[in-house]
């Protein structure tokens, strides 16, 4: 089989060259994943090298699973925000063993195969307004702009404001280097050089070496034999507890939606919609969330989901699932190179987020903010993102303020039978939180 009948390169006007840089540049915009999951879930008793291992093959097979049941160039990985809650909240705050956590992993990826299977989780994505998935577009551009910001330490709470830019001075180095970065790659993509973000990450490592921002260790050695991950580590019997219910329920919500949020956006900025505006093969790319979910858990590591910085491949110029295959090649390359992928410093991936942060933007375009009924939940949704910190979140606040403004502007009628359930369910979830 041909790469095109497989890939459909052509039909959707890309080329292998142009894949395996979105590829790259996605591999590499999050690859921070492979330091941060482990550094996280370490804390909750998990061995550091362990959950490496753990982290490279859950992303590698759930984003090969991504490329060939979907064809998009979206990878997976563990999420950031989803592992905090199996450590501090899970673990630390309530008192769990790390199996006990991971079988609410495991739950959740078995019940999200299921709602896959039966096209559920496919009709909810159909169901959030076309407005509002432009907005999602816009309000992941402005998250992932904020998370490049803080990663390369140009933004802080330190400043006398509840968020402000630091002084570029020499205790800013990685801000400095970052900037420079931002600088070069808004150059090279102006330029229309091919590989543009791919090329600035590379350059601004290289940068980052005069300025104590990259650092190479001593006796380096770009070899390293994986650790062995912790296997099928599951707690059954705590399975029919309220706190494992309240546990599984936290982690099934905040994946669903976080996913559905970034498959929406990326699909909006590559222009992966059929004709009616719905994401190509959503059903195959909610299927490898899925497994990937599964798979992490048996392999001993939290709740794997879609990742938002995809959108840096795509930018890039990726449009297919090949970009997806690179992207897990190079994860599985990862497990044997950890000491040399963990040279690239977070101020050279920060340029490529803040700059496709940009390229995000341009979907406010399509937004009717001319009709109040859409223009005030686009805005919200917009608006929550960046400043709740959290992608579900700003569906949520979203769909919710949908629904409530329809009702004010005597447009009910307007409303989707499945969105005034999502309205339900957030509203609900809300109330919860207020109460614990």
């Amino acid at each position: 089989m041909s790469l095109e009948s497989c890939f459909q390169l052509k039909t959707r006007k890309t080329s292998t060259n142009r894949e395996i840089v979105g590829g790259v540049t996605t591999f590499l915009a999050m690859s921070y994943i492979l330091a941060v999951n482990p550094g996280i879930l370490s804390g909750a008793g998990l061995s550091w090298g362990g959950v490496f291992t753990a982290t490279a093959l859950s992303a590698c097979i759930a984003t090969l699973v991504m490329a060939f049941a979907a064809n998009l160039p979206v990878a997976l990985a563990p999420g950031l925000g989803l592992n905090a809650f199996f450590t501090y909240t899970v673990v630390l705050g309530m008192k769990c063993s790390p199996s006990f956590a991971l079988t609410a992993v495991l739950l959740e990826g078995v019940l999200f195969i299921l709602l896959s299977l039966l096209g559920i989780r496919e009709a909810i994505i159909k169901s959030i307004p076309l407005n509002l998935r432009k907005a999602v577009a816009v309000g992941i551009g402005l998250f992932i702009t904020l998370i490049g910001l803080t990663n390369a330490g140009i933004t802080s709470g330190d400043t006398g404001t509840l968020i402000g830019f630091v002084n570029l001075n020499s205790a800013h180095a990685t801000a400095i280097v970052a900037l420079l970065g931002l600088v070069i790659t808004i150059a090279l993509y102006t330029l229309k050089v091919p590989g543009a973000i791919l090329v600035g990450i590379v350059i601004t490592t290289i940068i980052g070496i005069p300025f104590g921002v990259t650092s190479i260790p001593e006796n380096f050695k770009p070899f390293s034999a994986p650790e062995k991950p912790l296997l099928f580590s599951f707690e059954w019997g705590s399975v029919l507890t309220i706190k494992f219910f309240i546990v599984f329920f936290t982690f099934l919500f905040t994946d669903l939606f976080d996913t559905i949020g970034t498959l929406l956006g990326v699909a909006e900025q590559a222009n992966l919609k059929d004709k009616d505006g719905n994401v190509v093969n959503a059903k195959g790319a909610l299927m490898a969330d899925a497994v990937g979910t599964v798979v992490g858990a048996c392999l001993g590591t939290s709740t794997v989901t879609s990742f938002v910085e995809s959108s840096s491949g795509v930018a890039a110029g990726a449009r297919t699932g090949l970009a997806s295959v690179v992207t897990a090649l190079l994860f599985l390359v990862a497990l044997f190179l950890s000491p040399l992928f963990a040279l690239i410093p977070a101020a050279a991936t920060a340029p490529a987020l803040i700059f496709v942060g940009f390229l995000m933007m341009r979907s406010v375009m399509g937004i009717d903010f001319s009709d109040i009924s859409e223009g005030i939940p686009a805005f919200i949704t917009i608006m929550a993102m960046p400043f709740a910190y959290s992608i579900s979140k700003g569906i949520s606040f979203g769909i919710i303020a949908y629904v409530l403004t329809k009702i004010f502007a005597k447009k009910a009628k307007e409303i989707p039978l499945v969105t005034w359930i999502l309205a339900a369910i957030f509203l609900f979830d809300i109330i919860f939180e207020a109460m614990k």
